[in-house]
């Protein structure tokens, strides 16, 4: 646990936090700020696809990469579908 002052920022109050925490945190240029029980909750935001490239390259090595779906679908497939939406 630490103890951190609340310095003043114009009209405005803020905390400056240790670089090693942000770090820790994965705290980069924005956060997500909550209240849930008399406690502020500080989270990293997190990009849309973050993690992705790593979880693909995983897949890849192990070879759960294959399509479940053909690229390109004959007109028999597409009918069939068709008509199971019906």
């Amino acid at each position: 646990m630490m103890e951190i002052d609340i310095i003043k920022i114009g009209n405005s109050k803020g905390i400056r936090f240790p670089l090693a925490v942000l770090k820790q945190c994965g705290i980069d240029s924005k956060v997500e700020l909550e209240i849930k029980d008399n406690c502020i909750v500080i989270k990293p935001v997190r990009a849309p696809r973050q993690g992705w490239a790593e979880a693909f390259e995983k897949m890849h090595k192990n070879g759960d990469d294959s399509l479940l779906i053909p690229e390109e679908l004959d007109n028999e497939t597409l009918e069939d579908w068709d008509e199971s939406q019906h």
